[in-house]
């Protein structure tokens, strides 16, 4: 099956996603993964609503309207955070909040699904996409609570689950499958980067065409090839941190057991070492990562964008 060099998902995202003329993608995306035709009618530009630095750049990337007024939210997030489900929670809420005025009815709340592609680990699971919806369960029943409501003189039932705000966590790296349904072949261009000649999944076909590497021009090609590498960094970082994390926890696992002949000492120590371990990595980490962005000539903003850390830091930086 042939192959051609594609723009990563992340990057056409921020990039070129956001050109009316290529909402096609996106929209096969959406409707692969929520099994329904999405069409988008415009990108709800939100970055003027900001209430400081970090949460212009750590928030929801896109927003899309479904053809019966739904909200869509699509997170792109490429480096680890320690709080990541309060951040998917934040960005799912304030969509809701952004988009009702002061005094309106509560009946204007539009339903909101968050769309994270993650690139990177965010905990144990065998799984590559996982769903997650909002049920009220009875605690000694067992049973599913509906809601009735009066509308239009008829009573009308709702599932919390219709309301509330849906989670797609889509784990881009533990993806490892031949790519056979337009689900598949959708995770497989956001890990590899590749979209093969058969491939006829919604969008795909299109992002064939749109997004190859080489139509784009020398300069964008730099600052593309810089992202790429920036990411690479974090990765390599990111692994040596948990590494060193694991093999301190366990050192002091077994040493604490030994001392006190418990097991729970060597859990202790596993767990202590692993959280300590994760905490100074993220610090490297960003630290890292951010001396060599200023080595290749990045600006501070996009440096700041890329690493979480603050100007003042990413200036005292030394070479």
């Amino acid at each position: 099956m042939a192959k051609d060099k594609y723009i990563r998902f992340d990057w056409a995202m921020k990039r070129m996603l956001r050109d009316k003329a290529n909402f096609v993608v996106l929209e096969g995306l959406l409707t692969v993964l929520l099994e329904r035709k999405i069409t988008i009618l415009e990108i709800l530009e939100s970055e003027a609503n900001q209430t400081d630095y970090d949460d212009k750049f750590n928030r929801v990337d896109i927003k899309a309207r479904e053809e019966n007024g739904d909200i869509i939210i699509v997170e792109i997030q490429n480096t680890r955070e320690l709080y990541y489900l309060e951040r998917v929670l934040y960005g799912a809420s304030k969509a809701i909040t952004e988009h009702i005025s002061l005094g309106n009815s509560y009946a204007e709340v539009k339903k909101v699904y968050s769309i994270s592609i993650l690139y990177f680990d965010i905990g144990k699971g065998s799984d590559y996409l996982y769903h997650g919806v909002t049920n009220f369960v009875g605690v000694h029943t067992g049973d599913e609570l509906s809601i009735s409501a009066k509308q239009e003189g008829a009573i009308v039932r709702k599932m919390p689950r219709e309301v509330f705000p849906e989670y797609y966590l889509i784990r881009v790296n533990e993806f490892n499958k031949v790519a056979k349904t337009p689900l598949e072949e959708w995770i497989a261009y956001l890990k590899s980067g590749e979209i093969t000649a058969d491939a006829t999944a919604p969008g795909l076909p299109e992002a064939r065409e749109k997004l190859r590497y080489y139509n784009m021009s020398p300069s964008e090609r730099h600052v593309y090839d810089e992202h790429i590498n920036a990411v690479m960094i974090q990765n390599d970082v990111l692994d040596t941190a948990k590494l060193e994390g694991l093999m301190e926890g366990r050192a002091e696992g077994r040493a604490e057991g030994r001392a006190e002949g418990r097991a729970e000492g060597r859990a202790e120590g596993r767990a202590e070492g692993r959280a300590e371990g994760r905490a100074e990595g993220e610090r490297m980490k960003q630290l890292e990562i951010a001396r060599n962005l200023k080595g290749l000539g990045l600006d501070i903003k996009a440096i700041c964008q890329a690493t979480g850390l603050t100007a003042e830091e990413v200036e005292g930086l030394s070479l």
